[in-house]
């Protein structure tokens, strides 16, 4: 009775999370009240408070249900002795084609990005997506500090300003993407982060190296 018991509650929470991604992507984030997501899930709004404290509470679960890209893969990148250079160029390769081809992933980054306004019943999404941004900049300085230590080089400016920089390419490679699909994701961003890296001295392999 109690397995049961969770399993109904997991999947009425699930329902929920179905729910908002369909109308936060119909009507923007700050025009959905809670109780738009209850009727669209089939269900009450009481059920809504039962999972969830307030719909920013909501939205951050509905991002962390997906593995979104650039927040797993730029964790770890100086582990394990390898390049972490050749380890980056790696792992963004697959948050690109996860981009490209995962349907839910390009949906809930829609939202993200061009779905809604940073008011202030918003504020804890709004401090997510700082938290976020404020940790892979970091472990994209670490990365290109470790990479130029490895190779005997001093990069041409401040790791920090160059992380930056680098994670802002990505962002707007992505943003782009989504806006209008114009262009061929995977093999723009392979050519944009080579281009890069190669700039600062980092190239992580020789172009064409598989």
């Amino acid at each position: 009775m109690i397995r049961r018991t969770k399993q109904d509650a997991q999947a009425t929470r699930s329902a929920l999370l179905d729910a908002a991604e369909r109308v936060f992507l119909q009507r923007g984030v700050s025009r959905t009240s809670l109780n738009d997501i209850a009727q669209a899930a089939g269900l009450t709004r009481g059920a809504v408070y039962w999972h969830f404290k307030d719909k920013a509470d909501l939205f951050n679960a509905m991002l962390e249900r997906v593995t979104l890209p650039l927040e797993a893969e730029l964790a770890g990148l100086c582990e394990g002795g390898c390049d972490p250079m050749r380890t980056l160029l790696e792992r963004l390769r697959g948050s690109m084609r996860q981009i490209a081809q995962d349907e839910q992933t390009r949906r809930v980054l829609t939202i993200a990005t061009m779905m809604v306004e940073h008011v202030e019943d918003l504020g804890p999404v709004r401090e997510r997506h700082v938290q976020v941004d404020r940790a892979n900049v970091r472990r994209m300085q670490d990365a290109f500090e470790q990479a130029a230590a490895r190779r005997g080089l001093a990069l041409p400016g401040p790791a920090a300003q160059l992380a930056r920089g680098f994670y802002a390419m990505v962002h707007g490679l992505v943003y782009g993407w989504l806006l209008d699909g114009g262009f061929d994701l995977e093999a723009t961003a392979d050519t944009a982060i080579r281009a890069y890296l190669r700039g600062i001295g980092l190239d992580p392999a020789p172009a064409g190296a598989p």
